[in-house]
């Protein structure tokens, strides 16, 4: 049996939304990262996990911001992986190849992230932020209320060091929300 040396060496995967906080699955190595060139946004609808087929939530993905860096998690896993991450992931989304900055070591490696583009079927697209936070606010499925899938992301964010004016603003406005009401 011959072995394959790029698979014995593992593969980076790039996360910037619940895969930062939810890692619920093996990883060899796991390390601050950040993309180039892309910003998160709640723009991707979810039918499974935060929301139903009915009443989708509002789950990330990226959106091209040139000039922006996204700050995340990467891990190095094996192969075998990939079927959990897969079906997790599957509403919508699709493996895409990024070049990832790790941060302690600052080496770029070749890595995978889950991307949802405007052509596949859950997409919401853009949509004023007060819409946004209202509609996470009520939205709710199988993995728990869109709500806390914001707040806990924000409050992963923040340990990480990031600067997410889009993230932040959506949980300064459930936050008031609650508050006012």
């Amino acid at each position: 049996m011959t072995t394959d040396p790029e698979n014995d060496a593992g593969h980076w995967v790039f996360g910037y939304g619940s895969l930062i906080y939810k890692v619920d699955f093996p990883y060899r190595q796991r390390e601050v990262a950040s993309i180039e060139g892309w910003e998160r946004r709640f723009w991707q609808g979810s039918h499974d996990h935060r929301g139903t087929p009915k009443a989708p939530g509002r789950v990330l993905t990226l959106v091209s911001s040139p000039g922006r860096r996204c700050l995340g998690m990467a891990y190095l896993v094996e192969h075998e992986v990939f079927e959990h991450l897969d079906h997790r992931e599957k509403n919508g989304y699709e493996r895409r190849e990024m070049q990832i900055r790790l941060r302690e070591s600052g080496d770029r490696v070749t890595g995978l992230t889950y991307f949802a583009g405007p052509d596949n079927p859950a997409w919401l697209g853009p949509a004023p932020i007060d819409d946004i936070a209202r509609h996470i606010d009520h939205s709710h499925g199988p993995s728990g209320s869109n709500r806390d899938y914001l707040l806990d992301l924000a409050r992963a964010l923040r340990k990480l060091g990031a600067d997410d004016p889009h993230v932040f603003a959506l949980e300064g406005k459930l936050r008031s929300s609650r508050r006012a009401g």
